[in-house]
């Protein structure tokens, strides 16, 4: 059978694998997988299938750094019917007066290290009351790396010349081990990291009652 036919054959198949439905859904609920897809297919096409998976491979990983390098955080508020609800870090929402609850949505390494320390930055210093507590929520944070360790060191100092204290909430236990590892349970004190939120809530309203009185060592 000539080679003509052959691949009119082949690309007839390769076109009838194609599903476009899915490929619109993909564009309308993730544009990045779709141009990863797009991409990866024109490779296949005019370049060959062992160059397109590894494009595909390595285009993958670069869509998955990017989310990381750049989590969406959200602040933990209260509406007015008194329930909780997780609202833009732009926002500058306070969960009480005077404390912040801060949500980083990613695990905390090199990427995205200096990210969080900004993003604490302009939440302190751009705080409609002024800040006593500052508490980070690590519900969704698996892993906290060595240069992530060494930043949340820095934050930690940044917000004692504040007057601001660090709390954390939510940690998991295997972040637990590492926070003590990297001396940030030392700095931050046992009493000041917190199982849920209802527990930050009210030893925050304690600490505003003058029931404590510590400020950051």
């Amino acid at each position: 059978m000539p080679i003509a036919v052959l691949a009119a054959i082949v690309f007839v198949i390769a076109v009838g694998l194609v599903d476009v439905r899915e490929m619109r859904e993909i564009f309308v609920e993730r544009p990045a997988e779709f141009w990863v897809a797009t991409a990866t297919a024109g490779i296949v096409v005019f370049v060959g299938v062992e160059q397109g998976i590894i494009a595909a491979i390595i285009l993958s990983l670069f869509v998955h750094t990017r989310h990381g390098y750049k989590p969406s955080n959200t602040l933990v508020a209260v509406d007015r019917r008194g329930l909780r609800q997780s609202v833009p870090v732009g926002s500058g929402a306070q969960f009480l007066p005077g404390l912040i609850i801060y949500r980083f949505n990613h695990s905390m390494y090199y990427a995205n290290a200096d990210f969080f320390k900004g993003e604490v930055l302009r939440l302190t210093n751009g705080a409609r009351t002024p800040l006593s507590w500052f508490c980070l929520d690590g519900a969704a944070m698996d892993d906290v790396d060595f240069s992530a360790a060494a930043t949340l060191r820095e934050t930690y100092a940044l917000l004692k010349q504040r007057s601001i204290r660090l709390v954390l909430v939510e940690i998991q236990e295997s972040v637990r081990g590492e926070l003590e590892r990297s001396k940030i349970t030392d700095l931050v004190g046992i009493r000041y990291i917190f199982s849920t939120i209802y527990e930050v809530e009210k030893a925050y309203k304690r600490s505003s009652a003058g029931t404590v009185r510590e400020t950051p060592k």
